[in-house]
């Protein structure tokens, strides 16, 4: 039976965003219908993103400088207070109340400690990028107490290597859920081709390098 947001247990949904001005407001607004406590950190963005964030409805705590998503994740979860939260890209397309039910649905029932949420059918580019690399989806359900005690979770740029660390060390429970239709604004098109593909290698870089960098 799909879950009604105002029988949710105690759930929040954390935003962690930099310079999505145009599209963190239809997220918030989709994440509103899951729950009421919508958390958005703006990592020191630089355009509308904090105010477009508010205007939807979002609690929002703005970072002063550009930290990382790992930082503005923290400062999110730190901001939210429920126990079980869902993890969102501030540039998603095509979200629906009904994959964010997919996501949090076995976390909230007890059979996950957490859920990965995997693009299919939202565009190539995409659906390849993260079909390649599911365990680097920013799309996630959880615990919030789990993710608070991340190592170096506020400290990485990109912080999804250290989550799936911690779920190998902890032996978490966990599984993929498709996200049907859902994609997200590629940085090709939000930063110009060459800025676009620049930041683009420069983020598979830190992601896939982690290993080396926190070898313990």
């Amino acid at each position: 039976m799909p879950m009604a947001a105002s029988s949710a247990p105690s759930l929040a949904v954390v935003i962690p965003a930099y310079n999505e001005a145009d599209t963190v407001g239809a997220v918030v607004r989709v994440a509103l219908e899951l729950t009421p406590q919508v958390v958005v950190a703006s990592d020191g963005s630089c355009d509308g993103t904090a105010q477009a964030a508010r205007e939807a409805g979002a609690q929002v705590v703005e970072l002063p400088e550009n930290g990382g998503k790992g930082a503005a994740l923290l400062a999110g979860l730190q901001a939210a207070t429920a126990e079980t939260v869902v993890l969102l890209d501030a540039d998603l397309t095509g979200l629906t109340l009904d994959h964010l039910q997919r996501l949090c649905g076995p976390v909230l029932s007890g059979a996950l400690d957490m859920s990965i949420g995997v693009f299919e059918g939202g565009g190539f580019v995409t659906d390849w990028g993260n079909k390649l690399t599911p365990h680097l989806s920013g799309q996630r359900a959880c615990r919030r107490a789990w993710l608070l005690g991340v190592p170096d979770l506020g400290a990485e740029r990109w912080p999804e290597p250290a989550i799936t660390r911690h779920l190998k060390v902890t032996g978490a429970r966990w599984a993929y859920m498709a996200l049907p239709n859902v994609a997200q604004v590629v940085k090709e098109k939000k930063r110009g081709f060459w800025r676009g593909a620049q930041a683009r290698t420069k983020m598979y870089a830190a992601l896939l390098t982690y290993r080396a960098r926190r070898p313990k």
